[in-house]
Formats: C-alpha cells, sequence, structure tokens
C-alpha cells in the first residue's frame, strides 16, 4: 500500500555531490518525518538527516554543513543534497518515512515506520 523508492545513487570523486530522491507511493494522507539513513557494511546502519511534517531538521555531525535534506510534500518525496562528499559516506542510504497515514479500500491505515530499500552511494578517493 505505501512504498518509498529511493534514487540518485552513484558514483562519484571524493568533493563531487549527489542528490538522492525519495518518493513515496501509495494513498497518502500524511507523513510525520522522513529521514536518511545509511549503511556501509561491517557497520551499523545510521542515521543521517530528518526532516519534519512543518520543515525542521536535524543532522548527524558527520554530514552537519555539507548535506542538506528537504522535502515537497505535494509529492511525499524527500531529497538529500549531498556535497563535499568523502569516501567515508560510501554506503547503501535508506530512507523511512515516520508516522505514516494512509488510505486504503475507504479504511484509514497508521504505519509506524516504512523503509525504502536503498540506493548506493561510492564515494572514490
Amino acid at each position: 500500500q505505501v512504498q518509498l523508492v529511493e534514487s540518485g545513487g552513484g558514483l562519484v570523486q571524493a568533493g563531487g555531490s549527489l542528490r538522492l530522491s525519495c518518493a513515496a507511493s501509495g494513498s497518502i494522507l500524511s507523513i510525520n518525518e522522513m529521514n536518511w539513513y545509511r549503511q556501509a557494511p561491517p557497520k551499523q546502519r545510521e542515521w543521517v538527516a530528518r526532516i519534519t511534517s512543518d520543515g525542521s531538521t536535524n543532522y548527524a555531525d558527520s554530514v552537519k554543513g555539507r548535506f542538506t535534506i528537504s522535502r515537497d510534500n505535494a509529492k511525499n518525496t524527500v531529497y538529500l543534497q549531498m556535497n563535499s562528499l568523502k569516501p567515508e559516506d560510501t554506503a547503501v542510504y535508506y530512507c523511512n518515512g515516520g508516522g505514516v497515514r494512509y488510505s486504503s479500500g475507504g479504511g484509514r491505515y497508521y504505519l509506524n515506520v516504512v523503509w525504502g530499500q536503498g540506493t548506493q552511494v561510492t564515494v572514490s578517493a
């Protein structure tokens, strides 16, 4: 019923930029907050950035000043602009939606969290 699909990953040289997108599909009524996470095996998945429905943002210290999260509520899409990329930013990037309200079959439903499938970002030295 609700899916998140990331795009925009790829290979970039250190110092370069990428813009990730995460589009939510389905009969979505609202999404409270949207986040970006990343995971570089064998490390655990780490939180990168958050944006709430009113536009408030938070960032992990490791990306503050380099990454910018934004959202288009009308399109249920969140973006992550990544500048000054470093090799240590290499990871699979996942988006998630927290507090998702959607409609289906005449009913209304709530999901605590929905995850996307991830997109690979590789930064070469």
